[in-house]
């Protein structure tokens, strides 16, 4: 076995990419009024509108296709419609734009069949190469899996269909037809390539669907639509510049031949690295279970707010204790002692700080079942970061406070342990 120093590091940022809202509370600032004060996260691009109250985003890599499509459609303008001049390139602009607007036809298909399953999704942006549906949630069934993954396709499919027939509607070697034959190709090109059976394109989530019915295991199912989706690598990264070669006749080595070799890297690039991230995110998925609140909780002793810091921490020591709840008189809690507050605070001043100066107050989400495991534990503590959680029992018992870092500690440890 060979020992792999950056794998536990790996597996962190992992645990941070995916759930990353949840351990924010390490180092987050949450003020005695319990709001949260940690800067808002970015969407990362241009925000062009929230369709089914779900944001769009634009990708800064968008306008650089958007420019080579322009580039590369104007040429084709020249040759079919040579009279438009200079205009060629703003009808080209305009193609570009429609096709990523049929784009965002394709992954709002997505997102409504997702809204409509009740799973949320966080946002669609379109980027380099197409567009990406961010849904938080796996479908619960394999056939909910299979209709989320095909939605897509079959809008694809539809608009190339739709511009069909409006083709027929208009006069041949004019713009509108141009564009309309335009539109129709890329859109049954969309549809037909992420109708390949292998991960991550929805094709690949198809056949996830597929062996995952027919198995009975999700996990078998990606593994399955995982390999296809490197095979197709390894195929568009050979296939493609042979194909475009053989079928233009171009000089192996020139400029044709080296855009289409680009191509077919860039594409065989995202499929293998996809695919690989399919696999790597169904393995955390598999093992999210050993993360339970009840078995990740720290014992904790209750204490009134006017105890000396040095007598609190005496008592957790002599219940065996390791953390520390604020109650009132009657029991009830009413704060948790930040473990991060108290380390720092000298052993002479102990006795003359009451525990309630360094106790943070009980807000909204911060009491956690003592039964929630795996995935839904990550999510309730992704919707209310915080450094520890009060942990109770059903009946509303205090059962001890769950620390993000254990949380974290536990993850990192259960992706880290080798595949069975």
């Amino acid at each position: 076995m060979v020992y792999d120093p950056t794998a536990r590091h790996r597996h962190r940022a992992a645990y941070h990419r995916q759930y990353g809202a949840a351990t924010r509370g390490t180092g987050e600032r949450v003020d005695h009024d319990g709001k949260d004060n940690r800067p808002k996260e970015r969407g990362g691009g241009l925000l062009m509108g929230r369709p089914f109250g779900v944001p769009v985003y634009v990708a800064p890599s968008w306008f650089l296709v958007a420019a080579l499509i322009t580039w590369v459609f104007g040429g084709q303008l020249e040759r079919v419609l040579p009279e438009l001049g200079g205009v060629r390139y703003l009808v080209a602009l305009f193609f570009a734009v429609a096709f990523y607007a049929s784009v965002l036809v394709h992954e709002l298909a997505h997102t409504v069949v997702a809204l409509h399953y009740k799973l949320p999704v966080r946002r669609i942006q379109l980027q380099f190469f197409g567009g990406v549906s961010e849904i938080e949630k796996e479908s619960d069934t394999p056939g909910r899996e299979f209709w989320l993954a095909f939605a897509g396709p079959l809008l694809s499919l539809v608009l190339s269909a739709v511009f069909y027939g409006a083709l027929h509607l208009v006069q041949e070697r004019t713009v509108p037809s141009v564009l309309l034959a335009g539109l129709m190709i890329s859109n049954l090109i969309v549809a037909l390539f992420n109708l390949l059976p292998g991960l991550p394109l929805d094709g690949g989530r198809m056949l996830r669907a597929v062996v995952w019915k027919i198995s009975g295991k999700p996990m078998t199912g990606t593994v399955a639509a995982a390999w296809v989706g490197r095979a197709l690598a390894v195929g568009v990264l050979i296939g493609l510049p042979l194909l475009t070669t053989t079928r233009d006749g171009a000089e192996i080595g020139g400029a044709d031949s080296l855009t289409d070799a680009l191509l077919a890297a860039i594409l065989a690039a995202i499929i293998w690295t996809g695919a690989g991230n399919s696999l790597r995110m169904a393995r955390l998925r598999e093992r999210l279970p050993d993360l339970r609140a009840r078995v990740l909780t720290r014992r904790a002793a209750p204490v009134t707010p006017d105890t000396p810091l040095s007598e609190a921490l005496r008592r957790a020591d002599e219940a065996g204790a390791r953390a520390l709840v604020v109650v009132d008189g009657t029991g009830a809690p009413t704060g948790i002692v930040r473990e991060s507050a108290i380390t720092g605070v000298a052993e002479h001043r102990r006795p003359w700080e009451s525990i309630g100066q360094y106790a943070q107050d009980l807000r909204e989400g911060m009491r956690v079942s003592a039964e929630l495991t795996g995935e839904e534990l990550l999510e309730h503590m992704r919707s209310t970061p915080a450094t520890e959680y009060l942990v109770v029992e059903e009946t509303g018992e205090i059962y001890g406070v769950l620390s993000t870092a254990d949380v974290e500690r536990a993850f990192v440890a259960a992706m880290a342990r080798p595949a069975s």
